[in-house]
């Protein structure tokens, strides 16, 4: 059952807005999130992919590409460490409120700044780069301006607590509560609510990114290729300078000899097969 009562002393007021924004459509996010992704696996495997356009233009793709990656990686790890450990344990391990809040807007300013100017260019580049913007879709158009639009209000509500120092908003009284709330279904309504208008709509617009996310090239983050990190090395040339192999005895034959200097080749040589050697005897 949902819990919506406000804390004792509480001013808040509940609406039956705030009830549907804070304590219902969460969990809504959460099943079409789960459902398209089980949908989207189940009936277009070929599309789960991030259709790279790197073939067509690949120098501002160096430089946006990591820019943006490693950002939203910074980024990700700030909202999980403010949302999901609570002030307490911080303060329990000897961290003060005020090294806690330098810290993060230090690295989440910079984490956002770097998110943004990855993601700003690359829409610079589709959209001047002739061949990747023809291959660019509706829904890649969609999924670009809500994610812009997170980052850039994600950005505002850490660039609005630079400003107002130390009477800027404590966002773990309010949304971290809020949303660890979530995880055992009595969502704190009344925490949510009290906090300022540029958290709402970062959070909403942060559930609509979620909403989407099955359905656009945003997938591929659910398939990470980190298994490359630990398969083992496909060997396509050799590099072996061994003569005794077949190529070497095919051309030993034809040449009536074989010196030892030319037979160690400079550079990679072909690496026989089975049928490719039971072909040339």
């Amino acid at each position: 059952m949902l819990a919506f009562e406000a804390e004792p002393g509480s001013a808040v007021e509940l609406s039956a807005l705030d009830i549907v924004l804070w304590g219902v459509l969460p969990y809504v996010m959460v099943v079409v999130l789960v459902g398209g992704l089980l949908w989207r696996y189940k009936y277009d495997q070929f599309g789960w992919t991030t259709r790279s356009s790197q073939l067509y233009e690949s120098r501002l793709l160096r430089i946006a590409s990591p820019l943006f990656h490693f950002g939203l990686l910074a980024v990700i790890a700030g909202h999980f460490f403010g949302l999901v450990i609570p002030m307490a344990w911080t303060q329990a391990a000897g961290m003060s409120q005020e090294f806690y809040h330098f810290n993060a807007l230090l690295v989440g300013g910079i984490a956002g700044v770097g998110t943004l100017g990855g993601i700003l260019l690359l829409i610079y580049r589709r959209r001047t780069t002739g061949p990747v913007f023809m291959a660019t879709t509706g829904n890649d158009k969609t999924m670009y301006v809500v994610l812009t639009a997170a980052i850039v209000f994600g950005l505002w509500t850490t660039l609005a607590s630079v400003f107002e120092g130390e009477h800027g908003h404590n966002y773990r009284e309010t949304v971290a509560p809020w949303f660890r709330s979530l995880f055992i279904f009595q969502p704190d309504i009344a925490a949510m609510a009290a906090a300022p208008f540029s958290f709402h709509l970062h959070t909403l617009v942060g559930m609509a990114l979620f909403v989407i996310w099955p359905f656009t090239r945003l997938v591929h983050a659910f398939t990470a290729p980190f298994h490359y990190l630990f398969r083992p090395y496909i060997v396509y040339r050799s590099r072996d300078r061994d003569t005794g192999g077949a190529g070497a005895k095919g051309t030993a034959g034809a040449a009536g000899a074989w010196s030892s200097t030319a037979g160690a080749r400079r550079g990679w040589s072909a690496v026989g097969t089975r049928d490719r050697d039971t072909r040339n005897r």
